[in-house]
């Protein structure tokens, strides 16, 4: 543990210090897409100050990714055996410290290079957000005449390049058991468990883990065994936790249980339910525009109340406390797609970092689409990107239609053959059928569902239906990282070369492949790369999607007669939704860019919302 002097901050200097020295240079960060799309996202962007998250789910394309990358620095590639004890862990840890020396050297070579058109360190500078204030010295610095005061300048701009952090996810769901060859459980050797000790035994700094998908118990417990996420010297973390939720409740609940254990959350990152890319996990009509309410309103109060309990547990277990609570921000994603919307939720809710992660599966320089899947995601409309039932984890899921992936599914049920052979089971949980976990996107799994609906003699609009819910699900592991063997020339499973893709439904809006300069000046409102003028505000893209969404749980539940358990849910989901409108309308009128569209958009959802509860018979109670 550390010393009395990091614990105890006795001037308040020190915090605002402390609170500097975690500034990032940009405003926003690219969340993690799928497996293979951000595998090398800091390689791509960090030394450029843009931070960037890895999945770390997927350790064989971890290894890919380490044979790829050893040749472009000319070092030898070592192969870690999957028949290696905690071969999981040991592949993620040396691939993070192989990107770090990467990204390290990059930084090293940009610092050296010199002020001239087309360097790095001028792109560097100007893709900086304006009101950066070393993007204006920088500006001042390119205009001056006085040579001397230009290189006084120029040095102490090469002492403030930082790069974007190295941030790395793991969904908490994906937590299979994993079994020594004599079928012994192995202790912390499951799935999230390993990958978590892979990026806690790496040699980041000023890092974070990020935890998706809610609360994991074994998990967060693990934390408890990783000095790597206590505090250091300057009062931080070398390595943070972020927590992505969906509602203010959530966050309360999970920060609570790690304060208990001694970990400090050091962001919550909140997503939109319905408007995002990826895996869905909708509210109960709870909408975007609210939550951030929410927490706008307590943030001070959740700071408060975690870090008594947290300063409680390092009390109790090191006889030390703090004086200051550690930094806890706040940052928002999900549909985000004008400059205007980015702004406004910069200054009217607070949010520190805003997350753009669709747009940039068009931005080679930052992301690993293979061609193929890039050219479809520049065709794709709005009726292309469908919330499917493809996942095996039984999680709603964004899907792009037309992908290789999609069409080599379809053929396999033309032929008599659904179901994916089944090469990774990181989603192997289900034991319907059998006693081994297997996944339900498993070839092995379909037969066997579908051979026991044939025995159920069902009428055959409900046989149909059924068996459309087994024949959707999708390999996911696979399909979500080919995209790197393919732009990397590499075998990721032998005779499988399938891609499948999952951007959220603002792909509609972005219909070009773009630099990583022209995106970031979009976000920055130095050009615009959107060519639909009529594309809604997010607020209203989420609420028309929440609308749909409860109109499919209806349509699909009153089928076969609605369960009198399920009336509470949807009335409260009304409930939610009427009162989300509420909301939006007393915003303030300048906040919102075209106004009068906004307030009629919300009068129409209004309108639609009230006749669907007339037609469904749903009680406001």
């Amino acid at each position: 543990m550390a010393h009395d002097c990091w614990y105890t901050f006795l001037k308040s200097h020190i915090k605002s210090i402390h609170r500097m020295k975690n500034l990032s240079p940009h405003k926003f960060h690219i969340p993690v897409m799928g497996l293979a799309f951000t595998i090398d996202s800091p390689i791509k962007v960090a030394r450029f100050g843009i931070a960037s998250v890895i999945s770390i789910v997927e350790d064989r394309l971890i290894e890919l990714m380490r044979s790829h990358y050893y040749s472009t620095i000319q070092q030898p590639y070592q192969p870690i055996d999957n028949h290696e004890v905690d071969y999981r862990a040991k592949r993620i840890t040396d691939y993070l410290n192989l990107v770090n020396t990467i990204v390290q050297s990059q930084v090293e070579k940009l610092k050296k290079s010199a002020f001239e058109k087309g360097a790095e360190i001028v792109q560097y500078f100007e893709m900086l957000p304006d009101d950066s204030k070393i993007k204006k010295l920088y500006q001042q610095m390119m205009v001056t005449e006085n040579k001397p005061e230009a290189e006084k300048i120029a040095t102490y701009l090469r002492s403030k390049i930082i790069p974007g952090s190295i941030d790395v996810n793991i969904m908490t769901k994906t937590d299979r058991n994993n079994y020594t060859k004599k079928g012994e459980l192995i202790e912390d050797g499951s799935d999230a468990v390993a990958a978590l000790r892979g990026f806690a035994k790496s040699d980041l700094k000023n890092s974070a883990i990020i935890f998706s998908a809610g609360m994991n118990p074994r998990l967060y417990n693990y934390l408890e065994k990783c000095p790597e996420f206590e505090v250091n010297e300057d009062g931080g973390f070398n390595k943070k936790v972020i927590i992505k939720v969906s509602d203010y409740r959530s966050a309360l609940i999970q920060g609570k249980y790690l304060a208990k254990k001694g970990i400090w959350v050091s962001e919550f990152r909140i997503e939109s339910g319905l408007n995002c890319g990826g895996h869905a996990f909708a509210t109960d009509g709870y909408l975007l525009g609210p939550i951030l309410e929410e927490f706008k309103s307590k943030k001070q109060e959740l700071i408060d109340t975690l870090f008594e309990i947290y300063n409680a547990a390092i009390q109790k277990k090191t006889g030390k406390s703090f004086v200051y609570p550690p930094l806890l921000g706040l940052s928002v994603q999900g549909g985000i797609g004008t400059a205007e919307e980015d702004q406004f939720l910069h200054a009217y809710y607070d949010i520190e970092s805003t997350g753009w992660g669709t747009p940039f599966l068009l931005v080679p320089e930052a992301t690993t689409v293979d061609d193929a899947t890039l050219a479809l995601l520049c065709k794709a409309k709005k009726e292309d990107v469908v919330l499917s039932n493809n996942s095996p984890l039984g999680v709603k899921f964004y899907y792009l239609k037309g992908t290789s992936a999609a069409i080599e599914k379809q053929q396999r049920i033309i032929n008599g053959k659904p179901g994916s052979p089944c090469t990774e089971k990181h989603l192997a949980f289900n034991t319907e059928f059998t006693e081994e976990p297997i996944c339900t996107a498993s070839r092995k799994y379909q037969q066997l569902k579908i051979a026991q609906l044939q025995s159920l003699a069902l009428p055959e609009l409900e046989y149909q239906q059924k068996l459309t819910q087994v024949t959707d699900k999708e390999c996911l592991c696979v399909g979500l990282s080919n995209a790197a063997a393919i732009n990397y020339e590499q075998t990721f499973v032998k005779n499988l070369h399938a891609v499948n893709i999952c951007p959220g439904p603002n792909i509609a809006y972005f219909s070009q492949v773009v630099s990583l300069q022209t995106m970031t000046d979009h976000i920055y409102g130095r050009a615009n790369i959107m060519e639909d003028a009529n594309r809604p505000n997010m607020f209203i893209a989420e609420l028309s999607l929440y609308i749909n969404f409860l109109k499919d749980q209806l349509n699909n539940e009153t089928a076969f007669g609605l369960d009198p358990k399920r009336v509470k849910y949807f009335t409260d989901f009304f409930k939610n939704l009427l009162a989300g409108i509420d909301y939006y309308k007393n915003l303030p009128a300048v906040t919102i860019v075209d106004q009068p569209i906004f307030m009629q958009s919300l009068e129409a959802a209004e309108k639609s919302l009230y006749a669907m509860r007339q037609q469904f018979a749903i009680e406001l109670v």
